[in-house]
């Protein structure tokens, strides 16, 4: 590898933000955690380092989610204003508005929630753990090539799914790829991604096209027996970590896709109008906690279904 990766590790809720610093000629950070991941986590981690927050010129976002980007604004700043934000495109609103984190949160899980001021409590977490609305330097689409200095180069992959801008940054056989591969998912232990199609193809593509030799996850997420993985996987790790991925995406898909043919129906359930989803997988963790995939996968599904049958 032609620089040292560091892992750096914020506190948040039931599991840590992982972030990664790339000790290139031009520094870069691969995600920010929240609003006070910089200070609290990614400065004293640097500093042990023997490095300086300062000293970052790139702040390389893997995808739009509040505990990926919500420190970019408190990092940029910390920076000197030196630093260059990059994100893909399609993620790019929500860096550039809290409001946009509240709407995704209406047009999806809201609608299965028994949450009367879940809408207010969105707008509230938006505010606390977002550090900034802010426009970013460099906008992708995937294929790009960024200089870190020197000859150090970070190859750009789009993998959509988990969002619709999910990236991952490739330096030289290490993959960064935060949460396109969500194998049994985190602290929920529910994969989460928004469509299912293009989830299934990116963990296609990155264990036949890309192939990482390290793979770096953005949270420890869990096996199929119920122990977390570590963030930093080898060759074999990732590429078990991404046969796990597929294997339930296939479970769970054939799951909901009967449950949708029987016809949905609306229970008593904390997992209505998927209990029988929720029963059929074996899911018994509560899907109301935050923050929780399982009405956001299963929409997504549902949503993919509605329109082939319209």
């Amino acid at each position: 590898m032609s620089a040292a990766v560091h892992p750096l590790v914020s506190p948040w809720g039931r599991f840590g933000l992982y972030s990664y610093f790339i000790d290139a000629p031009e520094p870069a950070i691969v995600d920010t955690g929240i609003a006070s991941s910089p200070a609290e986590g990614l400065l004293p981690a640097l500093e042990a380092l023997g490095r300086s927050i300062e000293e970052v010129r790139w702040i390389l976002l893997t995808h739009g989610h509040i505990d990926h980007l919500g420190g970019a604004q408190a990092l940029y700043d910390l920076t000197g204003g030196k630093a260059k934000v990059v994100i893909h495109e399609a993620d790019a609103p929500l860096l550039r508005s809290r409001r946009a984190h509240v709407e995704e949160y209406v047009h999806g899980r809201h609608r299965y929630l028994n949450a009367p001021d879940g809408v207010e409590q969105q707008a509230r977490s938006a505010q606390a753990v977002i550090s900034g609305e802010m426009e970013p330097a460099v906008l992708l689409r995937g294929g790009e090539t960024l200089s870190l200095g020197g000859d150090v180069r970070v190859q750009v992959h789009s993998v959509p799914g988990h969002t619709a801008g999910s990236v991952a940054y490739q330096l030289d056989g290490a993959v960064f790829v935060g949460d396109a591969v969500q194998i049994h998912g985190a602290a929920n232990r529910f994969p989460g991604y928004t469509d299912p199609a293009a989830y299934r193809s990116s963990l296609v593509y990155l264990r036949d096209e890309v192939r990482p030799e390290r793979l770096y996850l953005g949270h420890p997420y869990r096996g199929a027996d119920g122990e977390p993985y570590g963030v930093e996987l080898d060759a074999a790790q990732a590429r078990r970590a991404l046969d796990e991925s597929l294997a339930l995406e296939a479970r769970i898909r054939a799951s909901v896709t009967g449950a949708l043919d029987a016809g949905l129906e609306e229970t008593g359930s904390v997992y209505s109008p998927f209990e029988k989803v929720a029963a059929e997988l074996g899911y018994t963790a509560d899907p109301t906690l935050e923050p929780s995939p399982f009405f956001t996968t299963l929409d997504g599904y549902r949503s993919r279904y509605t329109q082939q049958i319209s």
